[in-house]
Protein backbone atom coordinates (compact mmCIF):
# COMPACT_ATOMS: atom_id res chain seq x y z
CA UNK A 1 0.00 0.00 0.00
CA UNK A 2 2.81 2.40 0.61
CA UNK A 3 4.47 1.81 -2.49
CA UNK A 4 1.11 3.11 -4.26
CA UNK A 5 0.86 5.68 -2.35
CA UNK A 6 4.24 6.62 -2.98
CA UNK A 7 3.33 6.83 -6.83
CA UNK A 8 0.09 9.08 -6.50
CA UNK A 9 2.39 11.51 -5.35
CA UNK A 10 4.47 11.88 -8.34
CA UNK A 11 4.43 14.72 -9.73
CA UNK A 12 5.57 15.61 -13.14
CA UNK A 13 4.25 16.69 -17.01
CA UNK A 14 1.66 15.09 -18.69
CA UNK A 15 2.47 13.56 -22.23
CA UNK A 16 0.12 15.79 -23.99
CA UNK A 17 2.59 18.65 -22.09
CA UNK A 18 5.55 17.34 -23.02
CA UNK A 19 4.93 17.05 -26.52
CA UNK A 20 3.70 20.31 -26.90
CA UNK A 21 6.37 21.88 -24.89
CA UNK A 22 9.08 20.17 -27.84
CA UNK A 23 6.13 20.40 -30.84
CA UNK A 24 6.88 16.59 -31.64
CA UNK A 25 4.03 13.96 -31.91
CA UNK A 26 3.13 11.74 -28.95
CA UNK A 27 4.51 8.65 -31.76
CA UNK A 28 7.90 10.59 -31.76
CA UNK A 29 8.16 10.69 -27.89
CA UNK A 30 6.63 6.64 -27.71
CA UNK A 31 9.34 5.87 -30.44
CA UNK A 32 11.87 7.32 -28.62
CA UNK A 33 11.18 5.78 -25.49
CA UNK A 34 10.37 2.01 -27.25
CA UNK A 35 13.94 2.28 -29.02
CA UNK A 36 15.51 3.28 -25.59
CA UNK A 37 16.78 6.40 -26.94
CA UNK A 38 15.21 8.26 -24.04
CA UNK A 39 14.29 6.46 -20.73
CA UNK A 40 10.80 5.60 -19.78
CA UNK A 41 9.40 7.97 -17.22
CA UNK A 42 7.48 7.10 -13.98
CA UNK A 43 3.33 6.07 -14.14
CA UNK A 44 0.81 7.27 -12.09
CA UNK A 45 -1.98 5.16 -10.27
CA UNK A 46 -3.65 5.08 -13.41
CA UNK A 47 -0.69 3.80 -15.57
CA UNK A 48 -0.24 7.13 -16.99
CA UNK A 49 2.98 8.35 -17.72
CA UNK A 50 4.08 11.72 -15.53
CA UNK A 51 7.38 13.26 -17.19
CA UNK A 52 9.76 14.21 -14.37
CA UNK A 53 11.99 17.39 -14.89
CA UNK A 54 15.21 14.81 -15.46
CA UNK A 55 12.98 13.41 -17.82
CA UNK A 56 12.32 16.64 -19.34
CA UNK A 57 15.86 17.10 -19.58
CA UNK A 58 17.00 14.01 -21.59
CA UNK A 59 14.13 14.56 -24.05
CA UNK A 60 15.05 18.07 -24.30
CA UNK A 61 18.84 16.73 -25.04
CA UNK A 62 17.99 14.50 -27.55
CA UNK A 63 16.40 17.25 -29.72
CA UNK A 64 19.35 19.14 -29.42
CA UNK A 65 21.25 16.06 -30.82
CA UNK A 66 19.07 15.53 -33.66
CA UNK A 67 19.33 18.84 -34.63
CA UNK A 68 22.97 18.93 -34.28
CA UNK A 69 22.91 15.70 -36.95
CA UNK A 70 21.20 17.00 -39.34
Amino acid sequence: MKKRNAIRKISGYKTNQVCDLFDISKATLFRWEREGLISGPPRDWRNWRLYTRENVAEIQKMIRARKFVL
